[in-house]
């Protein structure tokens, strides 16, 4: 029996991924000062021993400024590289690829982590230690009412935050990460310049400092490793971001030499993982024509995401070359060893061979008991 296409090996640049499933990078709001820590490693590294080949660090500010909320991870700091450097080392003992995502939140940046209301920060979150500090965006808009207004950035301000992207990718390479996104999608700094919703002017104008961003990465980051790029396919709301102008950049993403676009939606003007959407319902693989349309109309790897629940789902779209990689986010959480569980539906993993060994010489025991005894899942 062949293998199947989700658990074939993946090269990508001179980095080889053992199958095609991807942990997307989820916020913990768990750092203190950006700092990760033994949380981050236990939640990342279950995912590593549930068989992913791919494992992303969450969206990890490269400046002070731009953390979401004060819980988030940064790398703003050569002093912050030795708790990544931790986390990168244990997922490639695991045998996964350890990879993160540098990001800039913009004028969402100084909100209030998500349990204590996802939006601007209040009394309560002040009374904890969580204040505000002041923020930066293409535009002097504030997202919505009640949110902070964003200072509007100015010639030099651009110079300093393409130095600080370049820094942080220097830092994700002493880190040992093997693969670097950068985060344009959502509502945060970059997606910002994009959108009409957002910023003024041309297409061309404003993917401009999106791209000189890209290109200073890109440079700064080793020719050997690949570099994705998170987008929002379409803003999802009348007037704004269109699956047309993700083609059109990421035709100049892949002419700078990204090699993967992370194809998600939303966030402009809120959440982007809403159970509300304007234009688009949220039903299982809602995000997959996205990928789609941008591998082929545009040329390049993409990695689809949003409500893949199934192994077979996640199959059929690699076999109809819909994407080149599939990404789980909170059906991870929900099941960190969804890779291994995905090995077994598809037929790949009958021997348990595909589980860390400590756990696989348990498992092929107990499944030779659970047939002797006419136990079925």
């Amino acid at each position: 029996m062949s293998t199947p296409l989700l658990f074939q090996e993946i090269s990508l640049r001179e980095v080889k991924a053992r199958n095609r499933i991807v942990v997307s990078p989820m916020c913990q709001y768990s750092a203190k000062d950006g700092q990760v820590g033994d949380w981050h490693l236990a939640h990342l590294g279950k995912f590593a021993l549930g068989g992913a080949g791919i494992v992303f660090v969450e969206a990890t500010a490269v400046e002070r400024r731009g953390r979401i909320t004060h819980g988030d991870t940064g790398i703003w700091d050569d002093a912050q590289i030795a708790g990544l450097r931790r986390v990168a080392e244990f997922l490639k003992s695991q045998g996964a690829v350890p990879a993160i995502q540098l990001a800039h939140a913009g004028r969402k940046a100084s909100m209030a982590r998500p349990w204590y209301g996802n939006g601007p920060l209040t009394q309560a979150d002040l009374a904890r230690g969580d204040k505000p500090w002041s923020i930066v965006a293409p535009t002097d808009k504030p997202v919505g009412e009640g949110w902070i207004a964003p200072r509007r950035l100015q010639a030099g301000d651009l110079q300093h935050l393409k130095e600080s992207y370049r820094q942080a990718a220097r830092r994700a390479h002493a880190a040992g990460f093997e693969i670097l996104e950068l985060h344009a999608a959502h509502g945060y700094l970059l997606h910002s310049f994009l959108s009409p919703l957002s910023n003024e002017g041309s297409l061309e104008s404003r993917m401009q400092f999106p791209l000189e961003v890209v290109r200073e990465v890109r440079n700064a980051w080793p020719a050997r490793k690949p570099m994705f790029v998170r987008v929002s396919s379409i803003d999802d709301v009348e007037g704004g971001w269109t699956i047309e102008d993700s083609i059109a950049f990421a035709k100049e993403l892949k002419a700078i030499g990204v090699d993967v676009i992370d194809c998600s939606s939303g966030g402009i003007l809120g959440s982007a993982t809403a159970a509300t959407r304007v234009l688009l319902p949220r039903v299982p693989g809602f995000q997959l024509p996205f990928a789609e349309r941008i591998r082929k109309e545009a040329g390049v790897m993409t990695m689809a995401v949003g409500l893949i629940l199934t192994a077979q789902q996640a199959e059929e779209a690699l076999a109809a070359g819909r994407a080149d990689l599939i990404a789980v986010g909170r059906e991870a959480l929900w099941d960190p060893n969804w890779p291994l569980h995905a090995a077994a539906a598809l037929g790949a993993d009958p021997g348990f061979e595909r589980w860390p060994v400590q756990y696989g010489w348990w498992l092929v025991r107990r499944e030779a008991l659970l047939k002797k005894i006419g136990f079925q899942r």
